[in-house]
């Protein structure tokens, strides 16, 4: 259909055709990844084998990766000229701000010092706590049982599906680094379907 403000009154049945792909509309991230993987290619980078959204580029003994998540880029190298050739090179074929030293990504914490990179799900779990409104909830070091048996329907209220989903889904990516937690997360996945509220 035709924009608001575009309409043609001549000719309503007519739409227009983008010679390029605007920000923010679904066919500017196919672009994109059309787009930003070659220009790495053809300026001497090689794609990764596991991951395509990967993209390694070698300089002697020095490296540099580069990973895409759809439109941030997440850089770093073994050598500061390698990040700031990148930088540079990125500057001069794009139009795009450069943030500081990473420190978040994907609910995750990232801390860099001389020893090394920390990385950590403190805030992500701070967060989910205070979303699914158990900040204040006793913390135990005891995880259920492998011989718990849960039952459907105990005759407890049911609870609101949207946010229990979510915490399910917040749940289920946390167990990719805990896996003390996948059990349990596994148990409360089988009871998406009847929400009950247990007191």
């Amino acid at each position: 259909m035709q924009p608001p403000g575009f309409e043609n009154n001549e000719f309503p049945n007519h739409v227009f055709k983008l010679d390029k792909a605007l920000y923010g509309l679904k066919q500017a991230l196919r672009a994109w990844y059309e787009r930003f993987p070659n220009f790495l290619l053809k300026n001497g980078f090689r794609r990764g084998k596991v991951d395509n959204t990967l993209f390694l580029k070698s300089k002697g003994e020095h490296l540099l990766i580069v990973q895409v998540y759809v439109d941030d880029i997440i850089f770093g190298g073994t050598h500061n000229d390698l990040c700031d050739d990148f930088s540079k090179m990125m500057r001069s074929e794009f139009e795009m701000s450069m943030m500081a030293e990473l420190k978040f990504l994907l609910g995750l914490q990232i801390k860099q010092t001389s020893n090394g990179t920390m990385i950590h799900w403190q805030k992500y779990i701070k967060d989910l706590l205070r979303r699914s409104g158990m900040k204040s909830a006793k913390s135990i070091d005891t995880r259920i049982s492998p011989s718990t048996r849960l039952v459907m329907d105990d005759g407890s209220p049911s609870v609101e599906e949207k946010s229990y989903r979510g915490m399910i889904g917040s749940l289920l990516y946390l167990t990719v680094s805990r896996p003390d937690i996948v059990f349990n997360v596994s148990l409360c996945v089988v009871f998406n379907l009847n929400l009950k509220k247990h007191i």
